[in-house]
């Protein structure tokens, strides 16, 4: 019996990956080919866009190759990528700037002073996207304010690659609804973003719905032209489809040197104070959550500050410290931080030190950092009347029994652990077999995958993690003045160096 396949392409902050999946959600092949993000100043991060579109390229005829000589039958093409990004066409569709990533942090000034007016809370609320420096609305505000590029068309990374694959400008409603830029209650371009951007609506691509199928026209070795190219989503969206996590009380959380809490509903919308951000999938479902800046990264410059590269040991002496660190409690904003406080500024912390504690305390309290990070994110998805009772989880950092634990115990849940693979490519994938109506529906995606292991929490750990919450919730807001403060000075004494 032939195996039919979906070309999920996933054009991801490091690297682009093609997986090749059936209807039942089986990754048969993978392709890969590494893309570095780049950045020469600072805040800077961005990316070569014709360098991904030949990385994309690349993986998708290796897939292609693979799948022949497995014997498998290529149906259609379906994309995803990491969302936020921005770059500059002329009027013929070249790239004028680099693709500017959602790491980039230069538009920090203007994102300040839009989240700042009166109508900051509100471009929220239409939105869906925080009103923070890795949103296309102010990366916008800050090209008109800092260059002189003269764009005839603005998109995304994912949009330039779908346009070489179909000849079309277009992006779809999960890419569009991170941007800042689309109405999520219409699924139109919100005019009062387009106004402060200082574009208008004929600048951006056509938008049209995540399963929406346009022909292939570009030549690639292997596949017929004509052949199915679905529009797609976003990377984060299509990750809660990829493990199965689309039905109500069922979070998707990713941890890698980032991570993510997200939620499935079937209607837009945020909590009343602009915590949480909400993209769609497609076919009127739609994620609610927050991504945090630190992860496993907190883990990585410990091991660079304390002076070891193995990461492994260092984990090993934290678990070696019970729960509570010591008496430590860390605020882990090593890259200032996104959810739920959507804020660049504030800095990391520990509190409580003392000379007794040494590295493994300080590395679990970082980690259990993290862990609150996460809970608060959780705690606003819940206020938005989306609670969560499971949790599926996926990430380099629960290989380490340690992160798994903390984790589990902050959420006070167990954890569902899906298969460290490609959420967003296997996503993708399904989200094309909707398209082409081999799935009843998106939210079908639930009974094809089943997690490949389950860590259950500690009650104890968890309660105890709990109490502690309204302690990080207060040192946070009683050191953001401080934190904002620093970084002024900081900016101050960079303009004094470079006069």
């Amino acid at each position: 019996m032939t195996t039919r396949v979906v070309l999920g392409i996933d054009l991801g902050s490091t690297a682009t990956k093609v997986v090749a999946a059936d209807a039942s959600a089986v990754v048969h092949v993978l392709a890969e080919r590494g893309c570095p993000m780049l950045g020469e100043h600072p805040g800077e991060a961005v990316h070569d866009p014709r360098q991904v579109l030949t990385a994309a390229l690349e993986a998708l005829t290796e897939c292609v190759v693979h799948c022949g000589q497995k014997g498998l039958v290529v149906d259609g093409l379906s994309l995803t990528g990491a969302m936020h990004t921005l770059m500059a066409l002329d009027a013929n569709n070249n790239p004028l700037t680099h693709a500017v990533s959602w790491a980039d942090n230069r538009a920090a000034d203007q994102a300040a002073r839009i989240k700042g007016s009166p109508a900051g809370a509100e471009l929220h609320r239409a939105t869906g996207t925080p009103v923070h420096p890795f949103a296309p609305l102010s990366k916008l505000v800050w090209f008109h304010e800092k260059t002189d590029v003269r764009a005839v068309k603005w998109c995304s990374l994912k949009d330039f690659v779908l346009l070489h694959l179909t000849g079309r400008l277009a992006t779809e409603h999960s890419y569009a609804s991170g941007s800042g830029l689309m109405n999520m209650h219409t699924l139109d371009w919100h005019p009062e973003s387009l106004r402060l951007a200082g574009i208008t609506a004929d600048q951006l691509p056509e938008l049209v719905a995540p399963t929406d199928v346009l022909p292939l026209t570009a030549q690639i070795d292997g596949l017929p032209t004509g052949l199915p190219v679905v529009a797609g989503g976003g990377d984060g969206p299509l990750a809660n489809l990829g493990v199965g996590a689309v039905v109500p009380g069922m979070a998707a959380l990713s941890l890698g040197t980032s991570g993510a809490l997200r939620v499935v509903r079937d209607e837009p919308g945020i909590d009343e104070h602009c915590r949480v951000f909400c993209y769609a999938i497609g076919e009127g479902l739609w994620v609610l959550g927050g991504a945090i800046s630190n992860g496993g990264s907190v883990a990585a410059w410990a091991a660079k500050a304390f002076g070891t590269n193995d990461i492994g040991s260092l984990l090993a002496e934290a678990e070696s410290v019970p729960p509570g660190a010591g008496g430590l409690l860390a605020l882990p904003y090593l890259l200032g931080e996104r959810a739920p406080w959507w804020d660049p500024d504030p800095r990391a912390m520990i509190l409580g030190l003392r000379r007794e504690h040494g590295r493994a305390q300080i590395v679990r309290a970082l980690i259990e950092g993290v862990g609150q990070q996460l809970a608060l994110v959780r705690d606003a998805v819940a206020a938005t009347g989306a609670p969560i009772d499971r949790v599926r989880a996926t990430g380099g950092a629960f290989r380490s029994p340690l992160w798994a634990e903390v984790i589990s115990a902050s959420l006070g849940t167990d954890l569902e652990l899906a298969e460290d693979s490609e959420g967003s490519g296997l996503g993708a994938a399904l989200l094309g077999w909707r398209a082409l109506g081999e799935l009843s529906s998106l939210r079908a995606a639930a009974d094809l995958i089943e997690p490949v292991d389950v860590v259950r929490v500690d009650a104890a750990n968890a309660a105890r993690s709990a109490a502690v919450r309204p302690v990080v919730e207060r040192a946070y807001e009683a050191l953001r003045t401080l934190s904002s403060e620093l970084a002024e000075a900081e900016a101050g004494a960079a303009d004094a160096r470079g006069r």
